[in-house]
């Protein structure tokens, strides 16, 4: 036998066993399905590469078994509430099934008692952090994707590196893709110095050992902020400059964060708990088993500035949603379909990145072919013009079924807000794709408040007032060729 022969022999085998892996992979559509296997039999040897890099959502099968051993034998108990707790009075009972899906998620019933105050801009936010660090008066826990050391990084890390050396226990947990520069810069080194406990999660290593392990883009895209477990941010923004790439003309990043008091941040800490633990190995249980201490419980007004403390709001019924790729299957989406579902007056959906799956779609459509008033806003100006393409394939269907469609010019829009009815809404760092549904550990928070709500409304209002209204003419008059492209990037989505 050839070499040539042997050669082919073992191609058609390798090709064969990839070809048994997608189709007995659990939990994919049958379009991703076909995908991989068109790719891995017409394309020789790279679609046996591609798959194995991109094609199974697994973030590596000891990490897999470590996190939910970690997750089954420490946190079962820790934080599980009765699948039948009563959902709280202030929440009316129409809304009792979303925050009964998020709690099949985490096992978080929603807890009242919050106040919240909606930062005004990303400057805004960096500011109020620094100051909640500085009059820290237990620990801060911070969690971001990315954190760069520009003037706003290191505004939050020498706030740190204070809070540290007058007793304060610090604890940061950054992404170690995408908060690479800030751990090879020297700031990170006087972090450590200081005496600060910062490490990476989901590091890549050896780059071919971890394609062969698990996909090397299954990132932790969460934002989380802790402080005396009191004290909560929630929201899009990481932890940089609003401009980080000046050289960039769109640069400028406009997000929203909502700063939470109350105890809604102990949801929020069994999640970087969680993350912490599995980055770590260290167990934290006396951060979310008790309460926080007696001289921290009046936080909300002595610790921030008058002009929040004036208009800061509460009860705000709140529940935090931890989303990954060793939670539930189509958690994310299923609370996006749910929240979507229940609109019946208008719903209003704000995000940068806009590939949804199929069931995500419909609830779109089909609420606004109820009479809802939808509203979708997205940002004309991306980093990735792939997500931006296969967006575009989804305007015809979106605009017949009555969906108004806006494009928020300029700068990049990168926050994520969902607001039905002036009542009830979502927060966080989900964006409604495909990598937020499946492959990213995400966090978000679902409140039923309407003052909240018409605040986070009013932010989305100004959005679309800085915004281009996409008609139907407008997209019935796009050339062929910009349709083939749009539908293309489009059909490629499932290959996520």
């Amino acid at each position: 036998m050839s070499w040539i022969a042997l050669i082919t022999i073992i191609h058609y085998i390798i090709v064969a066993y990839v070809v048994y892996r997608a189709m007995l992979r659990p939990y994919r559509e049958p379009a991703s399905r076909l995908a991989w296997v068109v790719v891995a039999i017409t394309i020789p040897v790279l679609g046996i590469i591609l798959y194995f890099m991109f094609g199974e959502t697994s973030i590596g099968f000891i990490r897999a078994k470590n996190m939910q051993k970690l997750k089954s034998e420490i946190f079962q108990n820790r934080f599980k509430a009765a699948i039948n707790g009563a959902i709280i009075d202030t929440i009316p009972k129409k809304y009792h099934h979303i925050f009964r899906i998020g709690q099949s998620i985490n096992g978080f019933l929603p807890v009242d008692d919050n106040k919240y105050f909606l930062l005004e801009n990303s400057e805004a936010m960096i500011d109020s952090l620094v100051q909640d660090i500085d009059n820290a008066k237990h620990h801060v826990h911070i969690l971001f994707y990315i954190w760069f050391p520009d003037k706003s990084g290191l505004k939050v890390a020498n706030a740190l590196i204070r809070a540290s050396k007058r007793g304060i226990v610090c604890r940061v947990l950054v992404d170690a893709v995408g908060s690479r520069k800030l751990i090879s810069s020297d700031i990170w080194k006087d972090m450590h110095r200081s005496g600060i406990h910062a490490v990476s999660s989901l590091s890549i290593g050896n780059t071919l050992l971890r394609m062969i392990l698990g996909r090397v883009d299954l990132r932790n895209h969460r934002k989380i902020v802790v402080i005396d477990n009191f004290i909560t941010y929630c929201g899009s923004q990481n932890c940089a400059d609003a401009n980080f790439d000046k050289k960039d003309k769109y640069a400028l990043w406009v997000d929203a964060v909502v700063r939470f008091a109350g105890p809604i941040a102990l949801q929020n800490q069994h999640l970087f708990v969680q993350d912490w633990l599995a980055a770590t190995k260290e167990d934290l249980p006396q951060m979310y088993e008790s309460e926080q201490p007696n001289d921290i419980i009046d936080l909300t007004n002595t610790r921030i500035s008058k002009d929040m403390s004036e208009r800061a709001n509460g009860s705000c019924p709140s529940q935090v949603i931890g989303t990954g790729p060793t939670e539930r299957h189509d958690a994310m989406s299923d609370i996006f379909q749910v929240i979507i579902s229940s609109a019946r007056k208008s719903l209003t959906i704000t995000t940068p990145y806009f590939v949804p799956n199929g069931p995500v779609l419909n609830a779109i459509c089909s609420a606004a072919r109820m009479g809802v008033v939808v509203k979708l806003i997205l940002s004309h100006n991306t980093d990735s013009w792939f997500v931006c393409a296969a967006s575009h394939s989804y305007y015809p269907e979106l605009l017949e079924a009555g969906v108004e469609i806006y494009e928020y010019q300029s700068e990049v829009l990168h926050s994520k807000l969902l607001t039905i009815d002036e009542e009830l809404g979502m927060i966080g760092s989900a964006n409604l794709d495909r990598r937020s549904f499946d492959l990213n550990y995400e966090n978000n928070i679902i409140f039923y408040d309407q003052k909240l709500t018409k605040e986070i409304l009013k932010r989305q209002q100004s959005y679309i007032e800085k915004s281009l209204n996409v008609t139907i003419e407008e997209v019935n008059g796009w050339s062929k060729p910009s349709l083939l492209w749009y539908n293309i990037n489009a059909t490629l989505s499932p290959l996520l």
